[in-house]
């Protein structure tokens, strides 16, 4: 059995975890509120960009009337035979089951995708690492590796103008860590307009995201949403989801109620419906180019707010499972200290025992 100094030492060590983890949780709601406030802040103008595009498919020929075909190679569908998949992950741990559940999802899609060819663009380190483990890097980012500086910014690889040769049916072409850390709308125009050459220059026949999906603390899922080509303009299709467990449901709310941090999905009800007002006016607009013109210039801008919105949802659901295994685990050592503190208080009793008892027995031979 541990002394009692082996025992009170290790209820120092897991009161200082404890502090540790409390300050941890509080810090990650602090960040939570503000990915909520950001991905609010940025929804008028997915919404506004939407039904632009809508307006414009009403006032422009978006499809060939003689074939039929679509005009935008963003809207062209063929037969899948090389994709890319841009993983969002987290660039740091201590998140729960955060990055092991969106690294699952990401080994269920290549399986389901067993007959195509899958490039990889890593966003975050988990799923970075993740991936250079199992599969190799691309010939040509291989090649670009020696001229990136350092691992905090943008690396996508650079196809070239033939057709590019493989690694294995499944490579990296593109890791982009530390980009999390303060989302950028820049950084996702700029992996937007890459994955959008690449598109149309049929290196890749679709596009397609994994994420976590943030509407509020409880409402959270992982998915899987095909971005290109884009059938129909505001609806999203979703390949694979995964709804989280009634029993981490139940630890977050009991993390939020205990952080202060709100549960309620935002109401947006009124911006929404104030938005998709303007692609159903019955007026004629004056446009100062073509609405084809406007239509072809402003779709690539669709995927990047696409992209952009995965990254915030992304975040502020990585800081809400943060503060949820932080809050547990400051649950837990509070068990322990008062797990500890018995046992120590049982074995000074003993001690305290043994030496009456040893005092009694000494006193009774001297009689």
């Amino acid at each position: 059995m541990a002394s009692i100094l082996d025992i009170r030492r290790r209820i120092r060590s897991v009161v200082n975890t404890r502090q540790i983890t409390k300050a941890m949780k509080t810090v990650s709601a602090a960040k939570l509120r503000r990915a909520q406030e950001a991905a609010l802040a940025a929804r008028p103008y997915s919404q506004m960009l939407t039904n632009v595009l809508k307006s414009l498919v009403s006032r422009a020929d978006i499809y060939d009337p003689v074939t039929g075909q679509p005009l935008h190679p963003l809207l062209a569908e063929r037969e899948e035979k090389t994709i890319l998949l841009i993983v969002v992950t987290g660039d740091k741990g201590l998140a729960g089951a955060f990055n092991t559940n969106i690294l699952k999802m990401v080994s269920r899609f290549i399986q389901s995708k067993n007959a195509q060819n899958i490039d990889v663009e890593c966003i975050g380190r988990k799923g970075r690492d993740f991936m250079r483990r199992r599969y190799p890097t691309a010939p040509q980012r291989a090649a670009a590796d020696g001229e990136k500086s350092d691992e905090s910014g943008v690396s996508p690889a650079q196809p070239s103008e033939v057709t590019p040769q493989r690694a294995g049916r499944v490579q990296i072409t593109g890791e982009h860590v530390g980009v999390l850390g303060k989302v950028d709308h820049n950084f996702a125009d700029t992996l937007s307009q890459n994955v959008i050459a690449r598109y149309t220059r049929h290196e890749i026949d679709g596009i397609y995201i994994l994420f976590n999906e943030f509407k509020s603390v409880i409402a959270q899922r992982l998915v899987a949403e095909r971005l290109a080509p884009i059938k129909e303009i505001g609806e999203v299709e979703v390949l694979m989801a995964e709804e989280a467990s009634e029993e981490e449901r139940k630890k977050r709310i009991e993390a939020a109620k205990a952080a202060g941090v709100g549960m309620r999905v935002a109401d947006t009800s009124a911006v929404d419906e104030s938005a998709a007002k303007f692609g159903a006016w019955p007026v004629d607009y004056i446009y100062e180019q073509p609405p084809r013109e406007l239509f072809e210039g402003i779709l690539p801008k669709y995927i990047g707010i696409q992209i952009f919105h995965a990254l915030l949802e992304s975040v502020a659901a990585e800081h809400a499972a943060r503060m949820t295994a932080m809050d547990a685990a400051t649950s837990n050592a509070s068990d322990m200290i008062d797990s500890l503190t018995l046992i120590m208080n049982r074995a000074r009793q003993a001690k305290i025992t043994k030496e009456i008892i040893e005092i009694v027995s000494g006193a009774a031979a001297a009689q």
